[in-house]
């Protein structure tokens, strides 16, 4: 199985040599190769495109919440917003009863980082808030989020988002056959202390696809040239959670 990289990339077998050195001339069958070693379970082209159409449902429910987004909204209510948009385009909500997640969205307020759950919280002129949607639709499973300002924000709100954003910008665009998983984590870490900012640890991208959670981990931190090597097929969420201080937080009960 020869793959369209790099040939002076790094080996995907993990052997520190160059393709061209080690497995460009060898029969190897990467598909399972990632299957045993890595977890990682490669998508087909077909696979991709079932991908996309539930990225889509993704996509469409988040422009539905930018529409809706104002003071005084609860996240209950982007939560029902959501669920109602998922369901009525043939799809599933993945989050519902995940693990025991209560609800069909993450609605996540200031300096909650990820996973918040919906309730009766309003929101208030200022705030930001980021809603995680992921949607299955025939089986497959697409994740996407976006953060949303509420009405005027302060110039450490702002900043924070700009910030995020342009870290994912610089995470995505290491993303090409024969990079690493390093690489991604690199670049983002890179940009987002270079603007004083930190890079959250303890969560990180995953593979996604067949299931909600898949390997590999894709920490938003790392080392150029490190890590697992990109090859065609890999599907992953990039999502980098940034803060304005230091990297540490607090996990709650819930």
């Amino acid at each position: 199985m020869k793959l369209l990289i790099n040939i002076n990339a790094p080996c995907p077998c993990g052997s520190g040599k160059k393709y061209k050195k080690c497995c460009m001339k060898r029969d190897v069958d990467f598909k399972d190769f990632y299957l045993k070693r890595y977890r990682i379970r490669l998508k087909s082209q077909e696979d991709v495109e079932k991908i996309k159409e539930a990225g889509k449902i993704a996509l469409g429910a988040l422009d539905l919440v930018e529409r809706h987004i104002r003071p005084g909204i609860t996240t209950e209510f982007i939560d029902r917003l959501v669920h109602e948009f998922i369901v009525k385009h043939g799809a599933i909500p993945a989050p519902l009863n995940y693990k025991g997640f209560p609800k069909s969205v993450c609605v996540s307020v200031n300096d909650e980082i990820c996973h918040g759950i919906p309730k009766d919280r309003i929101l208030l002129e200022g705030d930001i808030v980021n809603v995680d949607v992921t949607p299955i639709l025939d089986g497959y499973y697409a994740d996407t989020s976006k953060t949303f300002c509420v009405g005027e924000v302060g110039d450490d709100a702002l900043k924070i988002v700009n910030v995020a954003r342009e870290c994912l910008k610089r995470g995505i665009s290491m993303v090409r056959p024969g990079n690493t998983i390093g690489d991604i984590g690199w670049a983002i870490q890179k940009y987002a202390e270079s603007q004083g900012c930190s890079v959250v640890r303890e969560f990180v991208g995953h593979g996604v696809g067949f299931e909600f959670h898949e390997p590999p981990q894709v920490p938003h931190y790392g080392k150029r040239g490190k890590g697992i090597v990109l090859i065609p097929g890999m599907v992953f969420t990039i999502e980098p959670m940034i803060n304005l201080g230091g990297k540490e937080i607090r996990i709650l009960e819930d």
